[in-house]
């Protein structure tokens, strides 16, 4: 125990570490009650959209892609901005914990956002009658979704440490001016996507709007079970790492 306490910094050099037995009990329960409200609003989500929502008149079965789809996209887009933030923070106070959670936000952010663009294209084919058109919010989500694969490549090769946390925290609050453009990319530019309304229900019945808003809950929810479990293997990397140096 003394070992975990007492583990070296980047220069070789002990550094004091307060990891009471509280605080590592604490993760497990959290983990616990996500993991149960997930499975719960889950369940209750793919309920309502196949059995309690009705189907679309014009799309048909193929608009149910849309409860996945927007509650993706959702957590992609949020997930970037935690993200950029951490990055703000960690350019002024060099704390790794943020540098956990950035690290974890990039690792979840691209799984969801990869599926947004995948359930993009299977819900396009049918209506648009491609798999993908250079519309502005796609692009703009596919940029979103390279500024993922760039933070954790360069991350990958950089390695841990303060250097490479300053260089992919530049790259997070880069990629985070993205996010409210892919939002307004449909009022600025024409494409295929509908323009952003005040309204959010826009013409959807009051069963999809409540679907809609369970599939979100529980898109999110699923979200932080998810980041949690990627800041907690962050964290237990971070100790392997820091063990070995003070091993050798």
């Amino acid at each position: 125990m003394a070992l975990a306490n007492q583990l070296p910094d980047a220069k070789g050099q002990p550094v004091q570490r307060r990891q009471s037995a509280q605080g590592q009990s604490r993760w497990p329960l959290v983990s616990l009650i996500l993991g149960g409200l997930t499975a719960i609003t889950l369940s209750l989500s793919l309920w309502m959209i196949f059995f309690y929502t009705p189907v679309d008149a014009l799309q048909g079965v193929t608009q149910r892609i849309f409860y996945f789809h927007v509650p993706t996209a959702w957590v992609g887009m949020l997930s970037f901005i935690i993200l950029a933030v951490c990055g703000i923070i960690y350019l002024f106070k060099a704390d790794e914990r943020l540098d956990w959670l950035a690290r974890a936000a990039a690792e979840v952010g691209v799984v969801f956002l990869t599926i947004t663009l995948i359930l993009g294209s299977l819900w396009g084919k049918p209506i648009w009658g491609a798999w993908w058109v250079w519309d502005a919010r796609l692009t703009a989500t596919l940029i979103l979704w390279f500024m993922y694969v760039g933070y954790i490549m360069l991350r990958s090769y950089m390695g841990p440490g303060s250097e490479g946390a300053r260089a992919g925290a530049v790259i997070g609050i880069i990629g985070a001016i993205d996010v409210p453009i892919i939002y307004l990319s449909v009022n600025w530019w024409r494409g295929q996507h509908p323009a952003a309304q005040l309204n959010p229900k826009g013409d959807l019945p009051p069963q999809a709007v409540i679907t809609l808003l369970v599939a979100l809950v529980a898109i999110t929810l699923l979200y932080a079970f998810m980041m949690v479990q990627a800041y907690q293997l962050q964290r237990l990397q971070a100790l392997a790492q820091q063990l070995r140096a003070s091993v050798e």
